[in-house]
Parts: C-alpha cells; structure tokens; sequence
C-alpha cells in the first residue's frame, strides 16, 4: 500500500531537506518514507511565512475563515480512507480505527469552525460619554506540537483552535507517525488557505522547540505530550513570557462501586483500556474496584483481555495492534517485572507478542502493590492494574494519590455517589458509566501535573486569544 510522499509545508509551498530520518512500519519494522529534517533556515522561512500568514487571516471575517475550514474538512472526509490507510501504515492501529480517528479530527475542526463566529466580546455599562469595550482577539503566531499516538485528530485539535481564532501556526508533528499532519496539510491547501497561515514541519523535536520557542514571534506554545516534557517546554516559554497551553500525561483511575454491575463493567473496561494499544493520556489504567465486585470483575476483565485480537491493522479481524517501538516494549516489560517481583499476580499477557513488529499480548495486574513503579508511572501501552478498595472513599484516596489529574472514570448508579465522585475526583475530565474522556462539543484538560489550558468546547478557543479592554471617552 502506498504512503504519502513526506515534505515540509511552509509558506504554501511543499519542500523537501537534504537530511532525512526514517519512518518505520511499527507491525513489521520495515521502512515506509524518508521524514525531512528541518534546518534553521526552514524553521526562519517558517516563522516569516506565518508572521504574513496572520495578518491575512487575522483580518478574514470570521464566516469566512469558518468556511474554508470547514472546505478542508469535507475534503479529509472525501479522503478518509486513503488518510485512514496511511495511519495504520505508520502507527499500526486497526484501520477501522484509523478511520474514525479521521472522522473524530474532522469534528474538532467543525466544532471550532463554529465556535470561531461566536468569540464575543461584551459593552460594559458606563457612564454618559465614555464606552468600556471588551474584545477577544487572536493571540498571534502559534507553536504547536503534537504526539505519535493519534496522527491525524491530535494535530487537528491545534490546527483547529488556531486557525477558528484567526491565528497563525507552526505545527511540529510527530517524527514516527506524520502522515496524519501531512494529509491536513494537503487539504488545507487545496481548500485555499492562504498561505503561511498553516506551516507543517518535521525534525529533531528539542532542536525544533528550543528554536522556536523563545523567538518573538511565537505568541502562544501548544503541547500535547508527556509531563515531563511539557513542563520542560513551559520554563523554556516563561523565560520569554509567551503563555502556554498545556495537554500533558495521566494515569487514569477508574473506580467501580458496589452498587455496578461488574460483569458489564470489566468487558467494557477491557474493551477501551486496549484500545490504541493503551496509548493513550486518557486510557484508563488504574482499576480500584470495590471488594464484593472484584472477583467476578477481574474475571471478566481477564476474559475480555486474553480474546482481543492482536495483529496486522488491516487484518479486519485485528482489534489491537503494535506498541510505538521498541522503547514500549521494554518500557512494560520492565513495569510487569518489578510489579511481579514486588508481589502482584500476573492473570494475562506480560510478554512481547513474536520478534518482528512490535507487539504487545494485552497484560493483567492485580494486587499490585502500591510502592510498583506501575502504580505511579502511566504505563502507556496495554497494561491494566486491578486493585479491590472497602469502599469509595479508598477508591477516591487511591485515584488522588498521584500528581496527575487528567481523566478519571467510575461505574456506579448512585446519585449519592456520583455527587461525592464529582465533588472528590481531581481530575479535568470525569466520565461516570462511561469510559468516552474526550469530544468536541466539551472541554477537554487536566489539572495538576497533567496540564494547563482547555481545548475543545466553548472554552477551546481562549488560550488561542487574548482579551483587550478598550476604554473610549467620547470628548476631552
């Protein structure tokens, strides 16, 4: 199957660089494309290209913004299968999956088309021959990196917010998965985008951050990644006082009630913790489920886990496919060892699938003990920990014990509970008898360690702006 022929995007205009790095098939570790490696006069052209990008787009009415985001949009759905195709070539996620990681980018970019006619401002009531106006305006020249594990709906969250508030941006995608980015691209400049408005690039990712990030014309950093890396990109933003907006790691807990039906619940938490095999901020991870429930839970988590079929994502039958690399597959073997020797029972899976391609067998923990460095260290791949808990106020300790607050889940059909769970869980986005973290319509983020910043929703565009207070005295 053919893969997209990789280039940068800058200015409206596709490029190639004398330097290249390969991207690999991560289900059979073959070669698919030479990725570009941009220089620092790539990223200099890039920079210029958006500064004359925003003062176009900055000064486009609103509608008709929203109207060529939403032509490049209905050209990715026309192309959803080719898009679709590339993912799985590149990430190795089941192609059925890929297509609705299509769909699901599409959304946000119609959402915030949307959302981009409605940044209002407000009049404040004053006295007779003054007026105090508020306005919302675009912040300027965005910076934006995005992560391997969703290639096409990650990018278009930031692509989206920025372009809905008038912005202009530079999108740094991820080196193992940037078709994704690259097919947004395409369909942004065949719906007319004018350009350097959107600027695509590839590269090194600390070379690319460390030069960008300080330069003046960088108005706002948009990250999504781990938290370690967010919070060494945020010092390097403050040190030029540019804001960031911030969508960092979790480890998500989820609690299960006495009052659940625990059978439903395991099959259905087995189903999403293996999805994107585990590679994913808001997957669920941590399982505190209540002592009555835990057996019967357990073995239809264990059940539903040992009968997910791993394989080639184009095989239909396929419902998990390959962890990023390598660097996964040690990464979990060495949390499933050190839990083991800590004391936790192995119930499924523990091991690397094969010796060619990088897959993962779907893996159990239970009792684990709570000094296991997977009890605090988010897994990243298809590992879940099931752990029983006397009660929800454990369940609620157990799921605020780390520093990370991203995504939390709980099944119960409590009123009385789901009120302590709202009121106890710090978390930025908590889902009750459903495992859904994240759509367009509501604003997704974390707090604590796990971010700053909303995307998505009413709130999705704020970050993208900033707030002008206008004060006119009609005489003086």
């Amino acid at each position: 199957m053919s893969y997209p022929d990789l280039q940068l995007y800058i200015g409206g205009k596709w490029r190639k660089t004398a330097e290249t790095i390969p991207v690999l098939n991560p289900a059979d570790e073959s070669v698919l494309g030479a990725l570009p490696v941009a220089s620092q006069a790539d990223l200099d052209d890039a920079l210029e290209a958006a500064d004359k990008g925003f003062r176009i787009w900055s000064r486009m009415a609103p509608r008709v913004r929203g109207d060529i985001i939403l032509k490049a949009c209905a050209i990715m759905r026309e192309r959803i299968d080719e898009i679709a195709r590339a993912i799985t070539l590149e990430h190795g996620k089941p192609f059925q999956q890929a297509r609705l990681e299509v769909i699901r980018g599409c959304e946000f970019f119609e959402w915030d088309a949307a959302e981009g006619q409605r940044l209002y401002g407000r009049v404040v009531p004053s006295e007779a021959g003054i007026r105090y106006i508020v306005l919302r305006q675009p912040v300027g020249t965005v910076a934006a990196f995005s992560p391997w594990n969703f290639p096409m709906s990650q990018p278009a969250r930031k692509i989206a917010g920025a372009l809905a508030s008038g912005c202009s941006i530079i999108l740094k995608a991820a080196e193992e998965t940037p078709a994704g980015a690259l097919h947004i691209a395409r369909a942004f400049h065949d719906a007319g985008l004018p350009a350097g408005v959107f600027n695509l690039v590839f590269g090194r990712p600390a070379e690319i951050s460390g030069y960008l990030i300080p330069k003046d014309q960088v108005r706002l950093v948009a990250f999504t990644g781990s938290t370690a890396v967010g919070r060494h990109l945020t010092e390097m933003a403050a040190s030029a006082m540019t804001p960031v907006l911030m969508e960092l790691g979790g480890h998500a807990p989820v609690i299960v009630c006495d009052d659940a039906d625990e059978v439903v619940a395991g099959k259905l938490s087995a189903e999403r913790k293996y999805r994107n095999a585990g590679q994913v901020c808001t997957s669920p991870t941590r399982f505190f489920v209540h002592e009555s429930k835990v057996r019967a839970y357990t073995d239809a988590f264990v059940a539903r886990a040992k009968a997910t079929v791993t394989g080639d994502g184009f095989d239909p039958a396929t419902e998990m496919g390959p962890v990023a690399n390598d660097r996964r597959l040690i990464a979990l073997q060495t949390l499933v060892d050190d839990a083991v020797a800590k004391g936790a029972k192995l119930l499924a899976g523990g091991h690397r699938i094969g010796n060619r391609g990088y897959f993962w067998a779907p893996t159990v923990l239970a009792d684990v003990p709570y000094d296991a460095r997977v009890m605090q260290e988010e897994p990243f791949g298809p590992l879940a920990v099931i752990n029983p808990i006397k009660d929800l106020d454990e369940g609620i300790l157990r799921a605020n014990d780390l520093p990370f607050g991203l995504a939390g889940y709980a099944f119960t059909h409590s009123a009385a509970n789901v009120d302590k769970l709202i009121d106890g869980m710090e978390v930025g986005n908590l889902s009750i008898n459903t495992l859904e973290a994240s759509v367009a319509e509501v604003p997704f983020g974390g707090v604590k360690y796990s971010g700053y910043g909303r995307e998505g929703g009413a709130e999705g565009l704020d970050h993208y702006t900033i707030i002008k207070n206008v004060s006119h005295k009609m005489t003086f």
